[in-house]
């Protein structure tokens, strides 16, 4: 009991440290908008991450399809605030969009989730080309492939860190719940855990909408702050983009899904100046690090603050050590 609370105590001061950091930096004006965008993008990816994570590395299901719902989520949010532009409008829409996709995930995941492997991540593909498809066809409603723009932008800075923190928050804590352990027992070996009473498809599909809800809150978020959607936005690249996140931090880890975002939205601003010649260098600096780290930054692990300052002392200590002798 005494360690868990040591633990969030701990979470929660670096979260706020971390906020008011970014508070002081704002205000004082160090942050101009090109580093905002960074962190904005920064703060969305996380959200998209997390709850791919969710999916793939705790529930053990190969998913192609978080564009889909994340576009569900940005055109209800772009429709709704478009028309009636108000903060509440943009909570609302949240809301819609996490219904509409959490409603499309059970309907999919049911009869999905039954395949496994590559076949299950055709499926999910398909399901959310189905969805981008739908979005360009149904131009009456989501303005087709020339897309929806000029929406007023709700989505800051802070809006998105508070987002973000519920969503690691909430995800943390379902998995440490005893929903989160038959999940993982699903994931570990299925045919045991079906041994042991398990439903293992309830708990599939459940992790499945939840992942699908939790993504249509980034496309929220990414379509007020950007001010702009279109169908491009959503295509088979951007749920590839998300699972290189998940890939790079550790398949498994939330604490990695989260460092991973850092990590590659900072060498992705760094590397801006290069112009063409960015996804190249991009590319190639993912592909050294998952040479010398193939399990992800973090492989399956958590981030401990305890045992990283326990790292930190010993290497001071081997070095004073060192220089004693």
């Amino acid at each position: 009991m005494k360690k868990n609370i040591k633990y969030t105590l701990t979470w929660t001061v670096l979260t706020a440290g971390l906020y008011f950091v970014l508070f002081f930096l704002y205000n004082t004006g160090k942050i101009n908008i090109f580093t905002d965008a960074v962190i904005a993008n920064i703060g969305i990816n996380i959200v998209l991450a997390v709850s791919l994570n969710l999916i793939i590395g705790f529930g053990g299901q190969f998913s192609l399809g978080h564009a889909g719902f994340m576009a569900i989520g940005a055109y209800a949010t772009a429709i709704l605030t478009s028309k009636s532009p108000s903060f509440g409008s943009f909570v609302i829409s949240m809301l819609i969009g996490m219904i509409l996709s959490g409603v499309i995930a059970l309907v999919v995941g049911i009869p999905t989730l039954r395949l496994k492997g590559d076949y299950l991540a055709i499926a999910t593909l398909g399901v959310s080309e189905i969805i981008r498809i739908f979005i360009i066809n149904f131009s009456d409603l989501t303005n087709g492939p020339s897309g929806i723009f000029g929406l007023t932008q709700y989505s800051n800075w802070q809006i998105i860190f508070v987002v973000m923190v519920l969503t690691i928050v909430f995800i943390s804590n379902y998995m440490n719940s005893s929903y989160g352990r038959k999940t993982l027992s699903v994931r570990e070996d299925e045919i045991a855990a079906e041994a042991m009473g398990v439903n293992t498809t309830r708990f599939k599909v459940l992790a499945f909408v939840i992942g699908g809800m939790f993504a249509s809150v980034g496309g929220s978020l990414y379509a007020s702050y950007q001010q702009s959607v279109f169908p491009s936005d959503f295509t088979f690249m951007k749920s590839i983009d998300i699972l290189i996140i998940v890939v790079f931090g550790g398949i498994g880890s939330t604490t990695g899904a989260v460092v991973s975002a850092v990590v590659l939205g900072f060498i992705n601003m760094y590397l801006q100046e290069l112009g063409s010649l960015r996804m190249i260098f991009y590319a190639l600096a993912i592909i050294l690090i998952m040479i010398f780290k193939p399990s992800g930054l973090l492989g399956s692990k958590e981030l401990s603050m305890k045992k990283l300052f326990q790292r930190f002392n010993r290497k001071g200590g081997d070095s004073n050590a060192t220089t004693n002798r």
